[in-house]
């Protein structure tokens, strides 16, 4: 029986879901992999000591069928987690020694504003002029265009000759996706954690986003949700400060679990998935949306062909953020002032096939550091694997 805490955190078909997840021992002092069975947490480590190495198992989901090791309610974890106390359990990002990387303006819907940011150099108070100004001229161009596309090469034309031309026009409906390092080996964080917002940033906000699991072969084998975040004000300034703008401290969100992919849940599945979003502020404030993964400008195959072949091996694997269609503009103060985070926001990121990813807003620089690296985890697995 599956209580209803626990419930909000799972699939809908969970009964049916292959989900592993990492969960930080207080006891052993490191992190254990476990699957899911009902509202338990059952360790698999002996068997499996990193999902990295469960991602090349070529009968992964026979796999998650053994292991009889020590186990939490997912409950038990549920509380622990976002207390930042190394002595309770709690949820870890479900991934380990893979890459996290990411694509982005992925979404033709979603590709004007990131035009907005450039054309605004990161100022929020030139947003909303701008997005007048551009989204009659650049929706009309942009319309049933496919990236790479001759009508493609054709739209870039007339945009250059209007001056409207920008590096995210180029990664939106060129022949390449854009394809960068989102966080380091270990650095994000799970379900529950705080999110970190540094205090250079006044213009940013979640991205709601389909994350795949791939592993040495380039074999896409599951998928998670996954929270983006973003400092639009620091990309807008330039797109060469994408590295200051994505990649801080808590500032990727995977989980709340990793879905292997069976003959139930495959790569088509998610390709069709609507993952929701819900922000909830202490000030009251309340703003929803929808990624929907089915308006992806590029196939997800191509995606992942962008970042794993003959020109780039990933020996670990790696997970990879499929973009959104989320870009929100709804004002959070003064008409015009559109969305920025406030400390305390709760962030809620769910779909039906991958469950609820929760996390709640802080300044970066009040969050602990992060101190849990490659090395730790290889001193750890030696001990107690």
């Amino acid at each position: 029986m599956v209580s209803g805490e626990t419930f909000n955190i799972l699939p809908a078909d969970a009964e049916n879901a292959q989900l592993v997840a990492r969960v930080w021992d207080p006891e052993s002092g490191g992190p254990r992999v476990c699957r899911v069975v009902g509202d338990e947490l059952v360790d698999i480590t002996a068997q499996v000591p990193t999902v990295s190495e469960l991602a090349e198992q070529p009968h992964r989901v026979e796999e998650l069928g053994r292991g009889s090791g020590p186990k939490w309610s997912i409950e038990e974890v549920m509380k622990g987690s976002g207390s930042g106390d190394p002595g309770v359990p709690h949820f870890l990002a479900p991934i380990d020694l893979q890459v996290t990387k990411a694509c982005g303006v992925t979404f033709v819907g979603s590709l004007i504003e990131r035009v907005i940011e450039e054309k605004g150099g990161g100022d929020i108070a030139k947003s909303d002029a701008l997005r007048k100004e551009l989204s009659d001229v650049l929706g009309g161009s942009l319309k049933g265009v496919s990236p790479g596309s001759d009508s493609a090469k054709k739209a870039k034309e007339i945009l250059i000759e209007q001056g409207l031309w920008s590096a995210y026009l180029e990664v939106g409906i060129g022949p390449d996706p854009e394809v960068f390092t989102k966080a380091p080996v270990l650095a994000s964080v799970g379900w529950g954690s705080l999110i970190g917002i540094p205090g250079f940033s006044q213009w940013n906000n979640p991205e709601p986003e389909l994350v795949l699991l791939i592993n040495s072969l380039g074999h896409a084998v599951g998928a998670m949700l996954g929270n983006d975040v973003n400092l639009r004000d620091v990309e807008g300034r330039s797109s060469l400060l994408l590295g200051k703008a994505k990649d801080n401290n808590a500032q990727s969100a995977l989980g709340p679990f990793v879905r292997f992919f069976d003959s139930q849940f495959t790569l088509d599945t998610v390709a069709e998935e609507e993952i929701h979003l819900r922000v909830e502020g202490e000030d009251g404030f309340l703003m929803t949306g929808t990624n929907n993964v089915a308006e992806i400008s590029r196939p997800l195959e191509e995606l992942i062909g962008a970042t794993w072949g003959v020109h780039h091996q990933y020996p670990d694997g790696f997970a990879l953020y499929t973009g959104t269609l989320f870009a929100p503009t709804q004002d959070r103060g003064e008409p015009g002032s559109g969305f920025t985070h406030h400390s305390g926001d709760r962030v809620i990121i769910s779909s039906a096939h991958m469950g609820t990813l929760e996390n709640t807003t802080a300044p970066t620089e009040s969050l602990a550091p992060w101190n849990f690296g490659i090395r730790d985890l290889m001193r750890y697995l030696s001990r107690h694997s």
